[in-house]
Formats: structure tokens, C-alpha cells, sequence
């Protein structure tokens, strides 16, 4: 199985237009350009979705408010590729986990339920009556509903996701563990030790009263790129934002002033 992707180095910013050259590359090379383009111009719109690429919340509806990340999430996300049982008859899971987040990605959507078997290491497609079959015996044979985990994604629809937690709640649990306890239970348990809540207590507006914004630990012209704008604005009338972080990047090497905490250390 031959599919390595070329890593270069790349000494632009993270951002401007070598980002805008990426997305046009990206999209163009999908197998549906033109549908991708009009799903880009609905990204964060009152009458359009919400990105699946990032959390920051909808401060503002410009013409495009999306990123590079978030362009190429929508791509995924409206793929028509599909992955057909033959593509699991051909490679086996140990041959699969050696392949890249990207290849996986690349492959598209699963068409059947699948069921691993470990005699021949590889995924077997099943019926969907027998697929529910197997969940309802594993429910069955718990001792109690709360030994079951409904673990959700948080890109699934709102629709999705509450169907979900009816089913949980009909079967008597609210044990609903998701992608974000896996991102952040540990920035959580600190939360709550050093200020007393384990999340965010701030909304958007609060970018534009204050006086002082920290940033720890992330960039956000790559974490967060629709942020920047936010901290335009914050910039603009005069507050002070400053960022904490380890990573040598670019937005760290064009501000006013940069300190060490410790002069002796490679920070």
C-alpha cells in the first residue's frame, strides 16, 4: 500500500496567502469543487452550518469566515468517497494502523456496519439487523445501565447527538462521555483547582471589554485562525495581549516585546 504524502518545510506564515493557495488547491482537487465552493460560502452563516473545524463561536458573519482547517474539515466532511467492504477484504487492521490520520481520512465513508474478526485481523461487513443484534445482546448482558458508555463526536448533528441521548436516557444512564473530555478533562481538573469552574466563564463579548488577554499555550493563527479577528479588534482600541508558549511560530516573532520567564531556560 503505497501513499506517502510529501512533507516540506515551509517557512511562510501561517496564514495569508499561502493559506488562500492551500484551500484553492485543496478544493479544486476534491471531486466535487463546485458543491464545496457554495458549502464555504454557507460556513457560519445564520442560514448556513456551523464550521466543523474549530469551537470559536460566530462573533462576526464576514464573507468568508472560515479558515484553512476549516475549509478543508468542510471537504471531508462532504466527501463522496466511499469505503466499500473490498477495501477491508484487501488490507488488514495491523496494515491499517501503520497508514497516516490522512490516508484513513482519504478513504472516505464506511457503506456496511463492520465487525472486526480477530482470526483473520480484518473488519467483516454484517447486515444492519444482525449489526443491531450484537449492540442489543452487549446492553442486554450489563449488570446495570450506567456500565454502558455513549461516547459521542463532537462533530455529529445536533439531530444526531439527541437522539443519542434519548436512547441512553430510555435505557436509564446519562453516562455521555465526548470528544471533549478527551481534549480537555485535564485543562478541566486544573480550571477547577486554580479558579473553581473547569471551563470557560468568558462569552464573546468579553473580547471587547477587555483590558488584557492571555493566551497560553496554543496560536491561534493555526488553532484558532477566526480568533485573530477578535484580537484585532482588541488590539485596535488599545488592550494588551499577551501569549505564552513554547513552540517557536511566526506570530510569536512579530510582536512589541519578547521576554523570558527564565533567562536560562529554552522557552
Amino acid at each position: 500500500m503505497k501513499f506517502k504524502p510529501s512533507i516540506k518545510p515551509y517557512r511562510g506564515a501561517a496564514g495569508g496567502w499561502g493559506s488562500l493557495e492551500a484551500t484553492t488547491r485543496y478544493v479544486f482537487d476534491s471531486k466535487q469543487a463546485l458543491k464545496n465552493l457554495r458549502n464555504l460560502m454557507r460556513v457560519n452563516k445564520a442560514r448556513g452550518f456551523d464550521c466543523p473545524g474549530c469551537a470559536w463561536g460566530d462573533d462576526n458573519h464576514s464573507t468568508f469566515s472560515f479558515c484553512e482547517n476549516g475549509a478543508k474539515a468542510v471537504s471531508w466532511e462532504a466527501t463522496r468517497n466511499a469505503v466499500e467492504p473490498a477495501f477491508f477484504a484487501a488490507h488488514s487492521v495491523s496494515t491499517l494502523r501503520e497508514q497516516s490520520d490522512y490516508f484513513l481520512e482519504y478513504q472516505g465513508r464506511l457503506t456496511h456496519p463492520m465487525r472486526y474478526d480477530a482470526k483473520t485481523d480484518r473488519y467483516q461487513p454484517i447486515t444492519w439487523p444482525d449489526a443491531l443484534k450484537l449492540i442489543a445482546s452487549h446492553i442486554q448482558a450489563m449488570d446495570n445501565p450506567n456500565q454502558i458508555e455513549l461516547y459521542t463526536s463532537g462533530r455529529a448533528s445536533n439531530e444526531a447527538s439527541y437522539l443519542y441521548q434519548l436512547f441512553g436516557r430510555m435505557l436509564g444512564t446519562s453516562n455521555f462521555p465526548d470528544c471533549s473530555n478527551m481534549c480537555h478533562e485535564a485543562s478541566g481538573v486544573g480550571l477547577k483547582q486554580s479558579i473553581g469552574v473547569g471551563k470557560g466563564t468568558i462569552r464573546m463579548d468579553d473580547f471587547e471589554q477587555a483590558d488584557a488577554i492571555f493566551v497560553f499555550g496554543q496560536n491561534p493563527g493555526t488553532n484558532h485562525p477566526r480568533m485573530l479577528h477578535s484580537l484585532k479588534h482588541a488590539a485596535s482600541r488599545g488592550a494588551r495581549i499577551v501569549s505564552f508558549n513554547t513552540l517557536r511560530e511566526r506570530g510569536l516573532e512579530r510582536f512589541c516585546r519578547s521576554t523570558k520567564p527564565d533567562p536560562d531556560a529554552d522557552t
